[in-house]
């Protein structure tokens, strides 16, 4: 910072001027919420709600560490199927596995950032890829990608252990 004995003229009036247009501090947050209770979903309320849900985050392991994405997806007859791009580390997994398939984990939640409330969803089983064209070609009709990459493989995970939560006032 500049000694204000060492400012020119013209640098003090600037500075004057910059300190009087400063911006007003932004709002006090808002008060204490009210406690939240936490309420445990039965797995079908729970796939339900990850049903209406329009993006999830796919979690898998990567170099022998976590990984995670964000993807929308859709539920078809219990699995859920995203569409991701054949040189993926997840479609690699997936394929390299065959028929057993490889451990994922899928997350959803809508979860209100004023108030705190909503529900968070786990899904976690075998991930497989969609190896019939049909089926390929349905969920490319389906699931509409957000990234500007074309995405011609897809994979489906068979849930085995489905968990979630409502935050309730």
């Amino acid at each position: 910072m500049i000694h204000p004995r060492h400012q020119s003229p013209r640098t003090s009036t600037r500075t004057a001027r910059s300190t009087r247009a400063a911006p007003s501090p932004p709002p006090a947050p808002p008060g204490p919420l009210a406690p939240r209770h936490t309420v445990e979903l039965t797995a079908p309320q729970a796939m339900a709600l990850l049903g209406g849900a329009p993006l999830g985050r796919i979690v898998f392991t990567r170099r022998a560490l976590p990984a995670i994405r964000p993807v929308n997806h859709l539920l078809d007859g219990g699995r859920i199927v995203i569409r991701t791009h054949r040189d993926s580390e997840l479609f690699h997994q997936a394929r390299q596995h065959g028929g057993q398939g490889v451990v994922v984990a899928y997350q959803a939640d809508d979860i209100d950032p004023l108030t705190h409330l909503g529900w968070s969803v786990v899904a976690t089983g075998y991930c497989h890829p969609v190896t019939d064209p049909e089926a390929l070609l349905r969920y490319q009709r389906l699931i509409r990608p957000w990234p500007d990459r074309p995405l011609e493989a897809a994979v489906r995970i068979s849930p085995d252990l489905v968990t979630g939560v409502r935050l309730t006032a």
